[in-house]
């Protein structure tokens, strides 16, 4: 037999073997290729998977997620302004207080300024009150009286004190019978005391310069339209000048005011009966004339 002829059978059958065991590996691997690989052990991880941010919203979904960005906008906004509330606030308490305290400081300044004020009057009237005898006014001339005491012994008012004081001649009257308590507002009684004085000092000194200085006692004053005492004898001479030469027409270059607080009090201020005898107007009869 020859033996090439049966070789071939062989090899023939051991080719087509190869060929049926290649076959399946090669559809398997191709199926593992398609599918993914998702389960190849070789490359390891797990499955691939789309990025979540490649994941498309819906429409609900995005105008939801908006809304939220909307909304948290609008609470910075609102802490943003909460604070700036808080600190114009703030300013504006520190502009009260610096406001309150400009008015207190401009009280005070005009309250100096008012006392400034009488008390340049006070002084003003003072200094025309102790002029020289030879002073000259205009045409005439001022000459001392040196009989006040004998002239004053004429006086006859009543219940008023009348006191010689050196050169001077003082009439004392209870300011509790002129004026409503603790003001300068002449009551009505006050013409009764007032007027006969008046008539008298026509009559007996139509030529004398009379001092009205007004005196207090040491109690505090309260409200009104003065805050010191000697403020309020300032107000209470003056009136006493208005009345006297309005209503009684004694004249005006005749008289001068002066606002003595409460200085030089008669009595103590300790009792009652002190303090009344303190509140007081004193009408100066000086032996200068005008």
């Amino acid at each position: 037999m020859d033996s090439s002829k049966h070789y071939r059978p062989n090899t023939l059958r051991n080719s087509e073997r190869s060929h049926r065991f290649v076959t399946p590996l090669l559809l398997a691997f191709l199926m593992v290729i398609a599918s993914g690989c998702t389960q190849n052990p070789y490359l390891g991880g797990a499955a691939w998977q789309r990025p979540p941010s490649a994941v498309a919203m819906t429409p609900a979904e995005a105008q939801v997620s908006e809304l939220q960005r909307r909304a948290q906008l609008v609470d910075d906004d609102n802490r943003q302004l909460h604070i700036q509330m808080a600190q114009t606030e703030q300013k504006a308490q520190v502009f009260k207080d610096e406001a309150d305290l400009l008015r207190t400081q401009l009280a005070e300044v005009s309250q100096q300024l008012e006392s400034s004020r009488f008390a340049k009057e006070t002084a003003e009237s003072q200094v025309k009150g102790f002029q020289a005898s030879t002073q000259l006014r205009g045409n005439a001339t001022l000459q001392a009286n040196t009989d006040l005491a004998k002239q004053a012994a004429r006086l006859n008012l009543g219940g008023l004190a009348i006191e010689k004081d050196r050169d001077v001649v003082r009439v004392v009257i209870p300011a509790d019978q002129v004026f409503q308590p603790g003001t300068a507002q002449i009551h009505a009684q006050a013409a009764q005391v007032l007027d006969p004085v008046a008539v008298q000092f026509n009559a007996v000194f139509p030529k004398q310069r009379i001092g009205i200085e007004s005196y207090t006692d040491n109690a505090q004053i309260y409200g009104g339209s003065v805050a010191t005492s000697h403020q309020l004898t300032s107000a209470q001479a003056l009136a006493v000048l208005d009345f006297l030469t309005r209503r009684s027409g004694l004249p005006a270059q005749q008289l001068f005011t002066v606002a003595q607080g409460a200085n030089n009090p008669r009595q103590s201020n300790a009792t009652p009966a002190g303090r009344v005898a303190n509140r007081r107007i004193e009408l100066v009869i000086y032996p200068d004339t005008f």
